[in-house]
């Protein structure tokens, strides 16, 4: 078993090195390399399992904290599904990553077992579960089930409704503290806002959460929060009133954060809160985070707009969920 770990963490740092050896082009403004590879402090926010196969070489400043983290949580599902029997497969990729099925017994290694039954039990969330992983197509041959995007080791959705789903989760006040949510509400994933555009109608995209007043975007291992052009953001009611647009990071004619944008203009329309949640190792996501806060006009809306890690949550998580979280993911309160 230890073989096996070995043998896919030295592939895995292999690609990694392969890809960034012939990466041309790509801004450093915006592209920052994980701490973890860089202090023995960051890496123990990350866990025991720090990639000494990055850390060592002379490319590591060249590697993205994205594809850093994703590489780690590869080597991380790959142990833990050795160690305890779960049903997996290995998608193909420069960095691949780990799928997780679900097993006769009910198992689900990507999954806490308790977050996992309450899932099942609610229709609209057991729906969630049901959306095809996109290297299926391509794989369905040798694949020995139908994979779906939540059985991917290194999805933020996954992670999302591992937190969010563990029971009593939302009534723990230290997480209420947190995200200052009405601890009468219930999760609902895949919420669309339906913010007012400019034209009469209203917006069709999709927030990963609402938690009563509060909208939640989720991240883990994604390279940034989209670009959007010019006229599909600016086409939003009140887009002006809210932002000062020569504040806003402009590339290439398109405007970069565009998800938080729409977070911001989702806020500002209900009334409520929006938190982004990342890593604490992304200080690349943080970074745009912050360059969309300068850009908010109005000091009551930045008020309501929140950046909370995934360690600073698991601070107030049950002990369970807490264990879980830092041997399948490395978050570390």
């Amino acid at each position: 078993m230890l073989w096996a770990i070995w043998m896919s963490f030295r592939s895995i740092g292999r690609s990694v090195r392969g890809i960034y050896r012939s990466w041309e082009g790509y801004d450093r403004r915006f592209a920052y390399c994980s701490p973890i590879l860089h202090s023995g402090e960051a890496c123990s926010r990350r866990g025991d399992m720090s990639l000494r196969i990055i850390v060592d070489s002379p490319w590591s400043d060249e590697v993205p904290a994205g594809l850093c983290l994703r590489a780690e949580l590869s080597v991380r599902s790959l142990k833990w599904a050795l160690e305890h029997g779960f049903l997996h497969e290995r998608t193909d990729g420069a960095i691949p990553s780990i799928l997780f099925g679900r097993e006769e017994g009910g198992r689900h290694g990507n999954f806490h077992p308790a977050s996992y039954q309450r899932i099942c039990s609610i229709p609209a969330w057991s729906k969630r579960l049901e959306k095809v992983h996109t290297a299926y197509r391509r794989a369905r041959v040798r694949a020995n089930w139908s994979w779906k995007e939540l059985d991917c080791s290194n999805s933020s959705d996954a992670l999302l409704m591992n937190v969010f789903c563990y029971p009593g989760l939302t009534d723990v006040p230290r997480v209420r503290a947190l995200l200052g949510n009405d601890p009468s509400a219930s999760p609902e994933f895949g919420y669309k806002p339906r913010t007012p555009l400019s034209n009469g109608r209203r917006d069709n995209t999709e927030i990963d959460m609402r938690l009563g007043g509060l909208l939640l975007e989720a991240k883990l291992t994604a390279c940034d929060f989209q670009v959007g052009d010019r006229r599909l953001v600016e086409r939003y009611c009140n887009f002006d009133i809210i932002f000062d647009i020569t504040q806003l990071p402009f590339r290439n004619g398109k405007h970069l954060g565009y998800q938080l944008i729409r977070g911001a203009l989702a806020a500002y329309a209900s009334g409520g809160n929006f938190c982004v949640l990342c890593d604490a190792c992304r200080v690349d996501l943080q970074e745009r985070w912050y360059s969309i806060l300068r850009a908010v006009r109005l000091s009551d809306l930045r008020c309501r707009l929140k950046l909370l890690t995934w360690q600073e949550l698991a601070t107030a998580v049950p002990f369970d969920l807490q264990e879980f979280l830092e041997t399948k993911y490395g978050i570390v309160p």
